[in-house]
């Protein structure tokens, strides 16, 4: 059975951070997990392919993502990067050093909604790498560690001021559920994932949280950004890459069991979702992944 290897970081227990900035020709650390929250950004790394959780894509010139769930996979790999001096600068950090009463204060608001949001990978824009390049570039290089963790927490809430930001992998594949949703739509949100195998009928779910379906569908697009369908699709969708990953079912076995009535067209949805096929996303899952 193969597992994803989970890293213990070289982060010392009285350090709030272990900062590390690297050049190199080619990615070969496996796809892996750990507790600790990270910031990984990659220079000249056009045609690297980044996969986090059932998230994969072929980055550009620039990258930079925050991780902070402890159970999301990830790696960066070569892909079809050529380049021969990829910059790579890796901030890894305890999640205890923002403790709860720390995150709830006003000051540290947007900071704890970026932690939430990269519980399932958040990757930055190029616009926002750009505004952030100088102090990500210093902080390397920064001699004084008070002054060094003064500018890693500046540069943590420029980022979570970022109007661009965007998650990468998907709730049910990392299995993350936001703390600070609304009681309507967490609950609508608890429902689908214990029914996503069933007929789910947007009457059903309007008539959960007492509302009339066209108010529902507003509310909920309002609140997610997603439709009540692709809302569902994608809890399918998560659900399916994560028993690609993790079991030998067929694919077709795992088209029906995850809600799907049609394998041809389970297959089209998770092409045009994940960019691999359903065959092509387990193949490139076990390819990297190592046996213990």
């Amino acid at each position: 059975m193969s597992t994803v290897i989970t890293e213990i970081p070289p982060l010392s227990e009285k350090d709030c951070f272990y900062i590390v900035e690297r050049h190199k020709t080619e990615f070969m650390f496996p796809l892996h997990r750990h507790k600790e929250y990270e910031l990984n950004f990659v220079e000249h790394g056009r045609g690297v392919r980044r996969v986090v959780g059932d998230s994969v894509e072929e980055i550009g010139e620039y990258e930079l993502t925050l991780i902070a769930g402890g159970d999301l996979e990830h790696a960066w790999e070569q892909g079809n990067c050529t380049s021969e001096d990829v910059r790579e600068i890796t901030i890894q950090f305890a999640p205890e050093i923002f403790s709860e009463s720390i995150l709830v204060r006003n000051q540290f608001s947007s900071i704890l909604h970026m932690f939430e949001l990269a519980r399932n990978g958040l990757t930055f824009s190029m616009s926002t790498i750009m505004k952030v390049y100088s102090a990500l570039d210093a902080l390397p290089h920064e001699t004084d560690k008070f002054d060094q963790f003064q500018h890693f927490l500046r540069l943590l809430y420029d980022l979570s001021l970022a109007p661009d930001s965007r998650v990468l992998a998907s709730s049910a594949f990392a299995r993350s559920v936001s703390d600070t949703e609304s009681r309507r739509v967490l609950k609508v949100k608890q429902y689908v994932g214990a029914h996503y195998s069933e007929q789910i009928s947007l009457e059903s779910l309007s008539s959960l949280v007492g509302m009339s379906q066209s108010a529902f569908s507003r509310f909920f697009k309002a609140r997610t950004g997603k439709t009540v369908i692709d809302y569902i699709i994608d809890i399918r969708l998560g659900n399916a890459a994560r028993l690609l990953v993790d079991t030998t079912q067929n694919i077709s076995e795992i088209c029906y069991s995850c809600g799907f009535n049609n394998l041809s067209n389970f297959n089209r949805l998770f092409k045009s979702k994940r960019g691999y096929t359903p065959r092509e996303f387990r193949t490139l899952f076990r390819k990297n992944k190592v046996f213990v």
